[in-house]
């Protein structure tokens, strides 16, 4: 797979994650920020902190961390995925 696809797939399952409940198209930074970040990082623990302070940064809300740690094993998985196709 290739670095595209793997970034239209994490904006997929970013954009069906709509942790506040405001519709897959309210979240388009947030989303850019988060593949953004997927491309540094490994650790799903690491990413689910960064999934959260980029979401808290632009709505000054609180999503658990453990919402959080969800949707970053997925998004680690599409990632690993993406490495593994040859």
């Amino acid at each position: 797979m290739e670095n595209i696809q793997m970034n239209r797939k994490a904006v997929m399952l970013l954009q069906t994650w709509d942790p506040f409940k405001m519709g897959s198209d309210a979240y388009d930074t947030e989303t850019a920020d988060v593949v953004a970040a997927l491309q540094g990082i490994n650790n799903p623990t690491e990413l689910a902190k960064c999934i959260q302070k980029v979401y808290e940064h632009s709505y000054e809300q609180w999503i658990p961390i453990e919402q959080c740690v969800q949707i970053a094993y997925k998004l680690i998985a599409v990632k690993f995925e993406a490495n593994c196709i040859v």
